[in-house]
Order: C-alpha cells, then sequence, then structure tokens
C-alpha cells in the first residue's frame, strides 16, 4: 500500500479557534460543593467539604481549603510571607513522620480576597494523592466549567506527517473538550505502527486518566518526539477511546472529511 496520500482540500486559516474557549476569568472565586481529601505519606493531611475554586488562570482552578480543616500537626511555619494578588501568603511546609515538604502550603489571613481568609493553598503536586468524593483526581482538580464528550463518528480522518499517512480510519472516536481542539482517536486497526516508535512517556489528565502507552514518530530519518498516546483504562466517562490512539493535532496533520484541518496553537506546544 502505497504511503501518498490524495491531495487534500486546504482550509483556510481561521480567524479563531474553531473549538470553546474558557470562560472563567482570572481571580474567580467559587465554591466547590464536593468532599476533598489529600494524603501525604499515607495520612490523611486534609478532608473538608467547603472547598474553594480560584482561577489562577483560565484553564482551570486550584483548591483554597479552609485552615480548620486541614491536619494542624503537618503544618511547619516558615516565617516568610509573600504577597500574591489574592493578599499576604504566610509559607508553611508540610510535614509527616521523615516527609517534608516546603514552602507547600500559603495560609491566608485577614488581608485576603473576598472569601479566601483563613484558608490555604496547598501545591497540587507536594500532596501523594487528592480525591474528589472517592475518585482520585491527578494533575489539577477538575474544572466545573469544562466539558469532555467522547462521540463516535463517521467522519474519515487521516493523519499525516511530511506526507507519510500514518493512521487512517472510517470510524474515529472524536473527544471535544473545552479549551482544547477536537482530539481524533482512531482504532489500533487502522494505524500504521510501522512509522511509530513506542517511548516511556507518561502523561495523566484529571478527565481522563493515565496513559498506557505513548509512541514517537519516524518519517524518514528524522524521528519526531511523542506524538501519539493512548489510554487503556480511561476514566468511566471516556470509556469510548479505550486502546484507542491519538495524535497532538499542533505538530501532525488531520484531514477529516477530505479537509485539511489548521494545525492548533496551544499550551502543550506554544510554538
Amino acid at each position: 500500500m502505497s504511503d501518498a496520500p490524495a491531495p487534500p482540500h486546504r482550509a483556510t486559516e481561521p480567524a479563531a479557534p474553531d473549538y470553546p474557549q474558557m470562560i472563567a476569568p482570572t481571580g474567580l472565586v467559587e465554591p466547590a460543593p464536593r468532599r476533598v481529601r489529600a494524603v501525604l505519606a499515607d495520612r490523611t493531611v486534609l478532608d473538608t467539604t467547603r472547598a474553594m475554586y480560584v482561577w489562577e488562570w483560565p484553564n482551570y482552578p486550584q483548591y483554597h481549603v479552609p485552615l480548620a480543616d486541614i491536619d494542624p500537626a503537618v503544618l511547619v511555619d516558615q516565617q516568610h510571607q509573600q504577597r500574591t494578588k489574592r493578599g499576604t501568603a504566610h509559607l508553611h511546609g508540610l510535614r509527616v513522620g521523615d516527609t517534608f515538604r516546603p514552602g507547600a502550603a500559603r495560609v491566608y489571613r485577614e488581608d485576603a480576597a473576598a472569601g479566601l481568609a483563613d484558608t490555604v493553598r496547598l501545591d497540587w503536586s507536594a500532596l501523594d494523592a487528592w480525591y474528589e468524593e472517592d475518585e482520585q483526581v491527578f494533575v489539577h482538580p477538575r474544572n466545573p466549567y469544562v466539558r469532555v464528550d467522547a462521540i463516535r463518528s463517521s467522519r474519515p480522518v487521516r493523519v499525516e506527517l511530511e506526507g507519510v499517512v500514518l493512521a487512517e480510519s472510517a470510524s474515529p472516536v472524536m473527544v471535544f473538550e473545552t479549551g482544547l481542539p477536537t482530539r481524533y482517536y482512531l482504532p489500533r486497526t487502522d494505524v500504521r505502527f510501522e512509522h511509530l516508535l513506542p517511548t516511556d512517556t507518561v502523561t495523566e489528565c484529571p478527565y481522563k486518566g493515565t496513559t498506557t502507552a505513548y509512541w514517537s514518530v519516524r518519517v524518514g530519518q528524522a524521528t519526531h518526539q511523542d506524538l501519539a498516546w493512548s489510554y487503556d483504562f480511561p476514566t468511566r466517562q471516556l470509556l469510548p477511546i479505550t486502546g484507542m490512539v491519538a495524535f497532538y493535532n499542533e505538530k501532525v496533520d488531520h484531514v477529516v472529511a477530505g479537509r485539511l484541518l489548521e494545525r492548533p496553537t496551544t499550551h502543550f506546544f506554544a510554538s
């Protein structure tokens, strides 16, 4: 089978992204009506139903947790203050036994922004695990204004790089996610793995779960690092993508129903 694709119909460059953008402004504070817990060194250091979402940038929020809902024994006052847009942050470390995470907690007092007095902002990565209700959440809190849908489609999708066909399918699953371009997940039987090289990369997503495979793409003598991925065990909301393969729109070409899509610019690949 030849790798030479039929010449696609090229779309004109869009004036704006062709997918919904984030709507929460920086600085927005909203209540989070779910139980939030975090664990460090096998110890639950916070347990609250009174967390607040705080948007430090539009893509997703961070949690501010009432100081009263954090185990006081784990907080270590580092006697240092920082001025932030949300008020004066009093830096604390987190200590559980021999485990110490310096500067992992910022305590806000009376001069905090509205609704944030006597709350703590914890660095997400400083904790070993976070839970919303009884489900573990990865990377950052789920944005309540983000919708992620995995929808089966019969629109044919072809994936190319430098004229080489990497995958082609008439039965994709399209993932529509607020703030990101549509991702096209294709059955593995429709992927030309002779162009793909497995890597050890693992990424996590609060909406999809943890990847179980990543591939680089080899075209000619060039290898393009980590352009395709798959989830064998996605979250229940994204079960239709189980075992399927997607490619970064930002770095490869997608031809959908004969129309060549413009490569988007996202925070994953800024250039």
